[in-house]
């Protein structure tokens, strides 16, 4: 029992002694902490104060470098006060000089214009006493001579002035006639379409003789029911494997050739079948009809055209007029006035639009009678169009007399177009295969090394091998393509040849 309570009394001696110094190192570690934080707290007090006495010197320093820059400033600004100020006083100096200089010279004219006055008073005395004096010599009162001058003088004029219009007028024409070549020359150069010789007969070919009875039908009834309904003659004669269809109508003619090579390949025969097929072929031709004028007009670029008048467009398209299509004309020379007007600076959209229309009239021509200028003018009225465009279709025969620069340019691309059609306006594979020959003769020769046809075909660029051909050899080589080309092919105009010798030299710097 004693040992028990030895031993706890030793347990609670131990706990007691153990509590006693972890309460003292607690104590230590915190005094450390404490100061540790002191110290650091001193370091960074040192430290503010530190950056405390740099800031102020900073500032001082600052201070000190805008007090002198206020300073220099000040003084810079006190000079140019300065400066302006003796600038003034000198412009007051010589002011004050020009001012007496002024006055001095006003005092110098006064005197003068005393002077001519008194001069002026005795030229009118002279001048008086020398009339008298004339008048007694000459016989003639001073009216009388006046009159004479002056009817001099007058006649002296007309007949100079005459003299200057007739030299006027003869300069001007040569002018205006050289001008004039240039500017069509230019325009059918630009502008122009081959030219294509139109029949108004239109033959069939058919796969057999036997066919032939087949559409003259028992008792003829199928020939007549079809030359019925197109209003086209078929003409059924010795030709083998052929009929001919004649009409002046050319749309009749088109939608009886259709019909009739459609019915031969269908097979089937007969009155009803014709009506079919021609009412079919009728509305299809309608049809291209409108397509091609709403074509044409776009490739004219002339807008806001009635649909009647988009419909009699495309009839032209079947319309021929001295072997020429007439769509294709009427659209020649509305390129044709386009350029024209532009280069004498006329209204360009009344003598496009008017070039355009001035064949209206032959669409209808078979059903209106008149002059087709005047029936085109009136229809042209009828759906809307200006006056100015009404009076170049009516004028482009002279059934109107022409008012207008634009009836004039329409009177001159319809003379242009008809009488020379085909020069140079071709469809787009023409065109290229065009280009492709010009480039084709070039490259034939040797030492060539690329050709391109530039210009639409006005200019060929060859390009040689500088090694090859020499300065004087490329002479003779652009003569020699030229002679070529006039040679094999067919063009409008002239073709111009140039040949581009190049030497490249070439080193590196290193």
């Amino acid at each position: 029992m004693q040992e028990l309570v030895w031993a706890l009394l030793a347990l609670i001696t131990g706990l007691v002694a153990g509590v006693i110094l972890g309460l003292r190192w607690t104590k230590n570690s915190v005094y450390s902490r404490i100061q540790q934080q002191e110290t650091q707290a001193r370091l960074l007090l040192e430290e503010a104060r530190s950056q405390q006495k740099e800031l102020l010197l900073q500032a001082k320093d600052e201070a000190l470098y805008i007090r002198n820059e206020a300073e220099a400033e000040l003084k810079e600004a006190r000079q140019t006060i300065q400066k302006q100020e003796d600038r003034l006083q000198r412009k007051e100096e010589n002011f004050d000089r020009k001012l007496e200089g002024l006055e001095r010279r006003e005092r110098q004219l006064m005197h003068r214009e005393r002077q001519i006055e008194q001069l002026y008073q005795e030229a009118g005395q002279l001048k008086a006493q020398q009339i008298v004096e004339l008048e007694r010599i000459s016989a003639l009162s001073q009216e009388e001579a006046r009159h004479i001058i002056l009817t001099r003088a007058e006649q002296e004029a007309r007949e100079d002035a005459a003299r200057r219009i007739r030299e006027v007028e003869q300069a001007t024409r040569e002018e205006a006639d050289k001008r004039a070549r240039k500017i069509l020359g230019m325009a059918i150069q630009r502008c122009a379409s081959d030219y294509v010789a139109e029949l108004t007969v239109t033959t069939v070919n058919l796969p057999g003789e036997e066919l032939k009875g087949r559409i003259i039908g028992r008792e003829g009834r199928n020939i007549r029911a079809f030359e019925q309904i197109t209003g086209v003659d078929v003409i059924i004669d010795d030709t083998p494997e052929a009929v001919t269809l004649s009409c002046h109508d050319p749309v009749r003619r088109e939608v009886a050739r259709i019909a009739l090579t459609r019915l031969l390949k269908d097979g089937r025969i007969h009155p009803a079948r014709i009506e079919e097929m021609v009412l079919k072929t009728q509305q299809e031709i309608e049809q291209i009809m409108r397509e091609e004028g709403e074509r044409v007009a776009y490739e004219a670029n002339v807008q806001g055209l009635h649909p009647d008048l988009i419909k009699l467009l495309g009839r032209l398209k079947y319309r021929t007029s001295y072997g020429q299509n007439v769509l294709q004309h009427s659209l020649e020379c509305s390129l044709l006035a386009a350029h024209i007007a532009a280069e004498l600076g006329a209204n360009i959209h009344v003598a496009k639009t008017a070039a355009l229309l001035h064949d209206i009239g032959k669409a209808v021509d078979y059903e209106v009678q008149g002059p087709h200028a005047l029936i085109g003018a009136d229809i042209a009225r009828r759906l809307g169009r200006s006056p100015s465009i009404v009076h170049a279709i009516a004028a482009h025969h002279n059934d109107e007399e022409p008012q207008t620069v634009e009836a004039f340019i329409v009177q001159a691309v319809d003379a242009i177009s008809g009488g020379r059609p085909g020069a140079r306006r071709e469809t787009l594979d023409l065109y290229i295969k065009r280009l492709e020959s010009l480039e084709t003769v070039a490259t034939s020769f040797s030492g060539v090394q690329r050709a391109f046809a530039v210009q639409a075909g006005r200019e060929v660029r060859v390009m040689v091998q500088p090694d090859t051909v020499d300065d004087y050899a490329s002479i003779h080589l652009a003569r020699d393509v030229a002679k070529k080309i006039e040679e094999s092919l067919q063009y409008p105009g002239q073709i111009k040849i140039t040949v581009i010798r190049e030497t490249r030299a070439v080193d590196y710097a290193r």
